[in-house]
């Protein structure tokens, strides 16, 4: 199972556009507080539309709670990163797989990345800025990894129009 994990978010707009892709991907957020914002708040139920009942998500009160949870590999994105995202083979791995981001003001703690150093994953960009939004880093990581297991269980047409929306009759 592939896993998106946001450490302490602070934007609900941000969190709000995860849960809509984790809805129609099919992989689960695990959301660790402090949360900068309430799971009522009507922006995250604007940004994730009428996708939410969809999102299987789960809340933990800190990281060590998250860590006593799960197991699988991590991979922490980060800017500190030394190693391309795309770099790594994630067709071969056989345990679950959590994509670890951080809060969108100060990213995941060094005390975090120091001890996890060959899992930390960098998106490269130029210069110009620090680093893309969180929600954004979401979908270029969770889609390279869905792509390398060949889209497991999503379609290829539009569930609604059809295979043959696009063929003249």
């Amino acid at each position: 199972m592939i896993n998106i994990v946001l450490y302490e978010p602070e934007i609900p707009q941000n969190t709000g556009n995860i849960m809509r892709t984790c809805a129609g991907t099919g992989v689960k957020l695990h959301l660790i507080k402090p949360l900068g914002f309430s799971l009522d708040d009507k922006v995250v139920k604007r940004c994730g539309v009428n996708y939410l009942e969809h999102c299987n998500y789960e809340v933990y009160e800190n990281y060590d709670d998250f860590l006593s949870k799960n197991e699988g590999e991590f991979y922490f994105l980060t800017r500190y990163g030394t190693s391309a995202y795309s770099d790594f083979n994630y067709k071969d791995v056989d345990k679950d797989i959590y994509l670890v981001f951080g809060k969108e003001s100060t990213g995941i703690p060094k005390e975090i990345l120091d001890s996890n150093r060959n899992k930390c994953l960098r998106i490269p960009i130029n210069e110009n800025i620090r680093a893309l939004n969180v929600s954004n880093s979401v979908c270029i990581v969770l889609f390279e990894v869905l792509r390398q297991k060949g889209f497991p269980d999503l379609l290829c047409f539009d569930p609604f129009k059809g295979k043959n929306y696009l063929i003249d009759e």
